[in-house]
């Protein structure tokens, strides 16, 4: 096993990686190594640098193909929202 050491570490991240670190039931050290591990061992289709929506939709890709064949038609025209005060 190799040893990081990092230097300039600064103290607000550290807090934030104290806290998610907390949150996950993780020592800060136990932490880097998962957050190093899932984003140096991401899926190369899905780069960590995809858009919002790419990321949405690799969320949501197990629940298959939206059905658009099964939403009802549109009728009528598109109205202007209304609002009362």
């Amino acid at each position: 096993m190799a040893t990081l050491t990092i230097r300039d570490f600064d103290d607000e991240l550290k807090a934030a990686l104290r806290v998610r670190a907390a949150q996950h039931g993780r020592s800060m050290e136990s932490e880097v190594r998962e957050i190093l591990r899932r984003t140096l061992t991401a899926d190369e289709t899905e780069p960590a640098h995809a858009g919002l929506g790419s990321r949405i939709a690799a969320l949501f890709a197990d629940l298959g193909e939206p059905a658009f064949e099964d939403l009802p038609p549109r009728s009528g025209h598109v109205r202007a929202a209304e609002f009362s005060g």
